[in-house]
């Protein structure tokens, strides 16, 4: 053991982009922060699609302009009822136009997007990047101590837990949290296809789960394929061709003849909810504090959010002279973000219930809800906002 070799207002734990955006933001807000991490190559290809107060928040971190040009802007989300049931919901259309946006979103892949949150990490003097992990945190009355894995020892006020679903964190925190097996996996991967997208991103609803095909640059599209895991296995074991002449089944060969691109991911799909969000000098954010199944695109969109609110509330602190990690400071955090998480939890759970249901009467409220969506302008112009970020945080 070294001996305390850093002291901070704030450590964020985890480099992932919740963890990074975290700890930009708070340096920004003021607090002496330290980024604990490994750089370490992002493992796969997987993308993301950034909602509009998500681009907002890189925006104004100074990120969006070292990758926008990496990414395809998102100006059309189509849902389709493909479950070839006796009752199916019509076709609904979200138009970014509608709401007056040029766009919903971008989206992006995740390996540009860190190395841009890394780029600008690395220009902020107010915030300390270690190439390390943590081995152990201890929280007590006045600070936390954090042990790394190369025998360092730091120490700080407020931990920030963005260290994903096993979060050491968390468990330091000494707080539960409740996990729901869906049932479902996901397959992810890229391709690219000879018909253009059109900035259109379309999602086939599946009486296993949604199949989604998001526009990347050019003529190529992410998929995000939910299913039985048996199916899901199944399929990441076709070979490239198979598996192109699969998915441009699946997508009706609305983006023509398709060619599976290089890297394949499968994981089960869960509900994963905290009993709390923040306790004893630790906040979570991101999967720590949240794990949703990938409809709507919500799960990092809400990680950023929970960044760009722990920041808000230590910058206020810290200018009042208050400690970042008080029980009063935890307490506001976890106010500001119990109604985000809460409601986008239920709802996604709800929409994957609904579509995985075989009783009539929840197929029929679930046309019913669709139908009035489709055919009701404000109702479907709230639907969108909502659906970019919660109408309260404007």
């Amino acid at each position: 053991m070294n001996g305390v070799s850093g002291t901070y207002d704030v450590v964020v734990i985890g480099g992932g982009p919740a963890g990074l955006s975290a700890a930009i933001a708070l340096s920004e807000s003021g607090a002496k922060t330290a980024l604990l991490a490994r750089r370490a190559p992002y493992a796969d290809n997987r993308t993301t699609a950034l909602l509009g107060a998500s681009v907002d928040l890189l925006e104004r971190l100074d990120v969006w302009q070292r990758c926008r040009d990496k990414a395809a802007p998102l100006r059309v989300m189509r849902l389709v009822d493909d479950t070839g049931r006796l009752i199916r919901a019509p076709e609904v259309r979200f138009v970014s136009e509608e709401i007056g946006l040029e766009q919903f979103g971008f989206n992006i892949d995740n390996r540009t997007l860190l190395a841009a949150l890394e780029q600008r990490a690395a220009e902020l003097a107010g915030l300390t990047r270690l190439d390390d992990e943590a081995q152990a945190v201890t929280p007590d009355m006045e600070q936390a101590t954090i042990v790394t894995a190369g025998g360092k020892s730091l120490a700080a006020r407020l931990v920030v837990g963005a260290d994903g679903r096993q979060s050491l964190c968390r468990e330091a925190a000494g707080i539960a949290v409740s996990r729901r097996d869906l049932h479902q996996a996901a397959l992810t991967f890229n391709i690219g296809h000879t018909r253009p997208h059109k900035n259109i991103s379309t999602e086939f609803h599946t009486s296993d789960g949604p199949c989604v095909f998001v526009p990347l640059p050019g003529d190529r599209s992410s998929v995000v394929w939910v299913t039985s895991p048996r199916e899901a296995e199944r399929l990441i074991s076709l070979g490239d061709e198979e598996l192109s002449e699969a998915i441009e089944k699946q997508s009706h060969s609305i983006l023509g003849r398709v060619a599976v691109e290089p890297g394949r991911n499968k994981f089960p799909l869960s509900i994963e909810q905290p009993r709390q969000i923040a306790r004893n000098r630790v906040a979570l954010v991101g999967e720590s504090a949240h794990v949703v199944p990938p409809i709507g695109a919500q799960g990092l969109n809400m990680g950023l959010r929970d960044a760009a609110d722990v920041a808000d509330i230590v910058h206020d602190a810290i200018a009042a002279g208050d400690d970042p990690g008080s029980q009063r400071s935890l307490g506001r955090y976890a106010r500001a973000r119990a109604s985000d998480v809460t409601s986008r939890t239920m709802v996604i759970d709800i929409a994957n219930r609904s579509l995985l249901s075989d009783f009539l009467p929840m197929q029929a409220a679930r046309a019913t809800g669709l139908h009035l969506i489709s055919s009701i302008g404000p109702l479907r112009r709230l639907a969108m906002r909502e659906g970019l970020a919660p109408s309260w945080r404007s």
